[in-house]
C-alpha cells in the first residue's frame, strides 16, 4: 500500500469523505475541510492533520500569490478583476481574505465576498474570509494549511489577500511564490513612510488607480523604481518590477499576470522556486511550533494562577517585565 492510501485507510469515515469531497472539487467538502483546519478544539486539530496528510500529495501546482497594501490601496477590486481575467483564461482561483480581528471583541468583519461580488458567483472561484485572531503578519494562523486544501482541490492559483501593510505584516511573503505590494498614485510622495521590510519583500509593486491620475502614478513608480534599486533583492535570478494599472477598468491587469507567469518560469528555471518553497515550509513548522507553546505556556496551570499576581506587580512598577517573564516561565519546571 503506498502512502497516500496508508493516510486514507487511517482516516475515520466520515473524514474520508471528506478528503473524497476535496480531491472531487465539492465546494461544501472544501469549506468543511478549511473550517475543520481552522478549529481550535483538539479532536478537530488531530482530525485536521490526518485530513492535510491525506490530500498533500495532491498540492504543490498552484501558483501562489500574496497581495498586501494599505487599507484603501483596491486590493479587493485588484483581485476581482485578476480572478476574473484568470478564470477567461481558463484557470481555476482561490482566494484566502484575512480580516483583521476585534482587539476587544474577537470578531471579524470578514466582508470580502461582498467586496468582490462578481468574483464570488463564479464556479470557477473560492472566496474564503477568515479572521487574523490576533496572529501577526497580516495571515490567518492557518492560511498556510486552507491554502494546501485549496491546491488539493484542484485550484490552480491561490492568491492571499492580507489585512494590510505595517512592520509585522511580511510573514505572507514566506508562504508565496510572488508576493505583490499594492500601493496608490501618491504613495511616491510619501515613501520614506513605507516600512522598509515590506518593500524589500516585494517582488512585484503595483501602482493601482493609475487611471485616476496617471502623472501621479507615473511618479509614484518612477520612485519605488528608484527605491528598490537601492534594496538588496530577495531572489538572486529575479529583479523587483514596478507595474501601473487600474483594477477598475482593468487595464493593466493582464501586463501583470505576464509578469507573475514570468516570475514563476524564472524561478523554476533556476530552481528557485523548489528551494524556496522547502525552506518555506521548514519556517511555517517552526511557527507553529512558537505558536503552540505560547498556548500551553498560557494555559499551564501554575502560569494561571499566577499570572494576575505578576501582572498587577509589573503594573505597579514593584517588579520590572524581565523578573516576571522569568517567574512565569520557571511554573514550566515544575513538576506536575
Amino acid at each position: 500500500m503506498n502512502q497516500p492510501a496508508r493516510e486514507l485507510h487511517a482516516l475515520e469515515a466520515a473524514d474520508r469523505e471528506l478528503v473524497d469531497g476535496v480531491l472531487a472539487r465539492r465546494p461544501r467538502a472544501l469549506a468543511k475541510a478549511i473550517t475543520l483546519v481552522e478549529s481550535t478544539r483538539r479532536d478537530h486539530q488531530a482530525r485536521a492533520e490526518a485530513v492535510l496528510a491525506a490530500l498533500l500529495p495532491h498540492t504543490g501546482q498552484a501558483i501562489r500569490v500574496g497581495i498586501s497594501g494599505a487599507p484603501g490601496a483596491g486590493k479587493s477590486t485588484f483581485i476581482e478583476a485578476l480572478g476574473l481575467h484568470l478564470i477567461a483564461r481558463g484557470h481555476r482561483v482561490a482566494v484566502l481574505a484575512v480580516d483583521p480581528s476585534s482587539t476587544r471583541s474577537g470578531g471579524a468583519i470578514l466582508g470580502d465576498k461582498t467586496r468582490m461580488e462578481k468574483l464570488s458567483t463564479r464556479p470557477e472561484a473560492f472566496i474564503r474570509p477568515s479572521p487574523s485572531g490576533g496572529s501577526l503578519g497580516g495571515v490567518a494562523e492557518k492560511t498556510r494549511e486552507a491554502m494546501l486544501v485549496c491546491e488539493a482541490a484542484g485550484f490552480d492559483v491561490v492568491i492571499i489577500e492580507t489585512v494590510g501593510v505595517g512592520q509585522s505584516e511580511t510573514t505572507v511573503a514566506g508562504m508565496v511564490d510572488a508576493f505583490v505590494l499594492l500601493q496608490l498614485p501618491n504613495a511616491g510622495d510619501d515613501l520614506q513612510a513605507i516600512k522598509k521590510g515590506i518593500v524589500e519583500l516585494a517582488d512585484l509593486v503595483v501602482v493601482n488607480k493609475a487611471d485616476l491620475d496617471p502623472k501621479a502614478a507615473e511618479f509614484a513608480k518612477h520612485q519605488f523604481e528608484n527605491a528598490l534599486g537601492l534594496l538588496r533583492s530577495t531572489s538572486a535570478h529575479w529583479r523587483p518590477k514596478v507595474l501601473t494599472l487600474s483594477a477598475q477598468t482593468g487595464a493593466g491587469v493582464a501586463d501583470f499576470w505576464a509578469e507573475i507567469e514570468r516570475h514563476r518560469k524564472t524561478l523554476e528555471a533556476s530552481g528557485e522556486l523548489a528551494q524556496k518553497r522547502r525552506r518555506q515550509a521548514v519556517d511555517w513548522m517552526w511557527t507553529l511550533i512558537d505558536a503552540e507553546l505560547r498556548n500551553r505556556f498560557r494555559h499551564h496551570e501554575g502560569v494561571r494562577q499566577d499570572l494576575e499576581k505578576v501582572s498587577r506587580a509589573v503594573t505597579a512598577g514593584s517588579i520590572t517585565p524581565a523578573a516576571a517573564a522569568h517567574r512565569l516561565l520557571e511554573h514550566l519546571n515544575e513538576k506536575p
